[in-house]
């Protein structure tokens, strides 16, 4: 059975990762080098179908491949995504989970909630998520990515 922490330990993982792809962006090769470690590391891209829907995408809302994911964390001149600016190398300096709820079974959690991006000045992007998570080897894979801005009217 998949745990609460589990759950809270990817998701310092994944926020932890988020923070460091930012600190690198002036170092364009290691930045793309974690990111991609990254993407392996957490998301189930060489294992199954991921069903990925970044915040900030309009022409390409769903993002089922690695490369497209890549895209959208970092962009650059080999972007997947023409409209991608690179999300994790605003840079942030703190991502944290506010989970309203979550679904735990044997090989498979699904978490829903807020997450908080702090940029350099101090000031928090509020953004409603939803991870679907998959047992892996032992290891909790993102294969469900939702996120968007909360409504405004």
């Amino acid at each position: 059975m998949i745990t609460k922490q589990q759950v809270l330990d990817a998701q310092q993982t994944w926020g932890s990762g988020v923070v460091k792809i930012g600190s690198l962006r002036d170092n364009r090769a290691e930045c793309e080098e974690y990111t991609s470690d990254f993407l392996d590391e957490l998301y189930a891209f060489d294992s199954s179908d991921v069903l990925f829907k970044p915040t900030k995408c309009a022409a390409q809302q769903f993002r089922p491949s690695k490369a497209e994911a890549l895209s959208y964390f970092i962009s650059g001149e080999g972007r997947a995504c023409d409209e991608d600016k690179g999300f994790a190398i605003n840079p942030w300096t703190n991502v944290r989970f506010e989970n309203a709820g979550m679904i735990l079974e044997e090989n498979r959690a699904i978490s829903m909630g807020n997450y908080f991006f702090t940029d350099l000045d101090g000031n928090e992007a509020k953004v409603e998520y939803t991870f679907g998570y998959k047992l892996i080897d032992g290891a909790l894979k993102i294969d469900l990515h939702h996120s968007s801005f909360p409504y405004t009217g």
